[in-house]
């Protein structure tokens, strides 16, 4: 009787972060309209930074209070800018494949440890948070290319298949690090006291 009750907390949660996709194809949007096509270190650098601000906004609300917006939307705001312009500088603003998934994991090597130090105070094992987003930006690089998604255009971020495939798996790697924290969202909780109730 309580089986069922255990996974369907854990399912949930999934779901919904796994649901938070959408913020990544309206954050690619949203850096379109602001710098065009990435083909230079300012439109890298300012499309990555906008993209990853809609991005970190849209994974706070996925998040169901797991995550701090304090915290967690500049770090995927300067991480998300910061990576794009490694990334696609090493590349040259190229879109094959093999330089997707290289520029991918580039931007992941910079905006995986900016996530991992804006968890919850705490948090055990967040390193394998920024050790993991490398390989899922690759990863969702790699899938939007695949899909036949037209890259050429010069994207901030991988489309909805590779959006897709990305929140699928770092949900499960979220409720594996944070399977019921939520976030206090006043700057300063009181301390519990010693009285019962």
């Amino acid at each position: 009787m309580t089986a069922p009750r255990a996974s369907r907390p854990a399912l949930r949660p999934w779901l919904i972060w796994t649901a938070g996709f959408l913020a990544f194809p309206l954050g690619g949007l949203a850096g379109r309209a602001v710098v065009g096509r990435v083909d230079d270190p300012w439109a890298a650098l300012v499309g990555g930074a906008v993209t990853g601000l809609v991005i970190g906004v849209g994974q706070v609300l996925a998040g169901q209070g797991r995550l701090d917006v304090r915290r967690w939307v500049p770090a995927t705001t300067v991480g998300m800018g910061a990576g794009l312009l490694l990334g696609a500088a090493v590349v040259g603003y190229d879109t094959s494949l093999g330089d997707l998934a290289l520029m991918g994991a580039l931007t992941g090597l910079v905006l995986g440890p900016a996530q991992a130090l804006a968890l919850p105070s705490g948090t055990p094992r967040r390193w394998t948070w920024a050790a993991a987003v490398p390989a899922l930006w690759a990863l969702g690089w790699t899938t939007t290319t695949l899909g036949g998604i037209d890259v050429g255009q010069q994207w901030t971020v991988f489309g909805a298949y590779g959006a897709v495939t990305f929140s699928a798996l770092s949900g499960l790697l979220l409720l594996f690090l944070l399977p019921d924290r939520p976030v206090t969202h006043s700057p300063a909780a009181p301390a519990p006291t010693g009285t019962r109730a």
